[in-house]
């Protein structure tokens, strides 16, 4: 029978702690609060270990260094299921490292595994059937008390992933896969918390490549104004203004407001008014330039673009082939963009097999056959 602790006091966190770091391996997962707020931050940490699961307060507790102790501990190996998130969250709230990580999500798709989210692989490798209910999968994890069904849906989140990892680590070791996903493991430890360009991440919005200098000129500004009307409302960008709308009054800066889908209180006075100011700061200043690639194709001859389309389309299909042979997703043997720099530049390919991109244990495993292949394509 599963127990769960909550854990709110500097005393009880280091009794956990002081637990935890006796045992070979922990389960760890986070809930956050960026669905509701645009100052995102983790709102519960979930510890589990045998049959009880840990929720780890840390609105209530001033002091979770030793939690930064203990994911930072060699000799005590992390579980995460789709760990990316979960590592840059911990690092921008309070600088932890993980160090001895094994990721469910990544060991999954290693095996073969079609369905990836932490339902189905728990379902598929632990054969327990996780009870989701709808409403909490959106929660606003800031509000507290927390609830005894939010308590729940907290700790079914990592009760399992150790039988899981159990299953996998079996399985990836008679695959002779195991040395793949610890390198992806071992990638995974170096995952920090980056912060978007604010000057920059405006381009990145969908649709923006169809705007001219004039349009990017106003989502610039407007853009700007939704951060600011975020940060001032602790409400995500999302709820805030929607990107799509962005881009329609960029396109359309005459429009009436109080028409236009998406605004809601900024389609009426007076915030109507603070928004209107923001695209007529846009029309007013100069268009803004999209920077552009080095080396693109718009600078080929159509011989070389022929030619580059030729030799990425039979990468690409080597690589499509290797993956039905191996039943993974071909994403997961060679990384699209060293096949997208070979196709450009054939002759590269000692060059890519020590970039950055490149996993070691697909340098080995398949380095030789790409060679063979890159030989075909003169």
């Amino acid at each position: 029978m599963s127990q769960i602790e909550l854990v709110s006091t500097e005393s009880h966190l280091a009794e956990v702690i002081d637990r935890i770091s006796k045992a070979p391996r922990v389960a760890v997962d986070i809930e956050s609060n960026g669905f509701f707020r645009y100052h995102e931050r983790v709102c519960l940490v979930q510890l589990a270990l045998g049959e009880t699961a840990f929720l780890v307060d840390p609105l209530a507790i001033d002091d979770v260094r030793p939690l930064g102790d203990l994911l930072g501990d060699p000799s005590v190996e992390k579980v995460f299921h789709a760990a990316d998130y979960d590592l840059r969250s911990l690092d921008r709230d309070w600088g932890f490292r993980v160090n001895n990580l094994f990721d469910t999500g990544i060991a999954a798709a290693f095996v073969g595994s079609e369905h990836l989210s932490l339902r189905s692989v728990v379902e598929e490798h632990a054969g327990v059937e996780l009870t989701k209910l709808r409403k909490l999968q959106r929660s606003d994890w800031t509000m507290r008390p927390l609830s005894s069904e939010a308590l729940k849906y907290a700790a079914d989140d990592v009760l399992h992933l150790l039988q899981v990892r159990q299953a996998l680590s079996s399985r990836l070791e008679e695959l002779s896969r195991l040395p793949w996903a610890k390198e992806e493991f071992a990638r995974l430890e170096d995952v920090r918390h980056t912060p978007p360009d604010r000057d920059l991440a405006f381009l990145s919005i969908k649709g923006s490549r169809d705007l001219d200098g004039r349009g990017l000129a106003v989502l610039r500004s407007l853009f700007q104004f939704r951060e600011q009307e975020a940060n001032r409302l602790d409400r995500p960008l999302f709820k805030v203004i929607p990107d799509a709308t962005l881009v329609k009054l960029s396109s359309e800066p005459a429009s009436d407001l109080s028409t236009v889908k998406g605004l809601g209180r900024f389609g009426r006075p007076p915030a109507s008014r603070r928004l209107k100011a923001a695209i007529d700061e846009g029309l007013r200043s100069p268009p803004v330039t999209r920077p552009k690639r080095t080396r693109s194709e718009e600078t080929w001859s159509p011989a070389e673009r022929d030619s580059v389309r030729v030799r990425s389309r039979s990468l690409k299909a080597w690589r499509n082939e290797l993956g039905k042979e191996l039943r993974l997703n071909p994403g997961m043997l060679w990384p699209a963009a060293s096949l997208e720099r070979l196709a450009r530049c054939p002759g590269s390919l000692h060059a890519e097999l020590t970039s950055p991109e490149v996993r070691r244990w697909q340098e080995l495993e398949f380095g030789t056959a790409l060679r063979g292949v890159i030989a075909t394509l003169g």
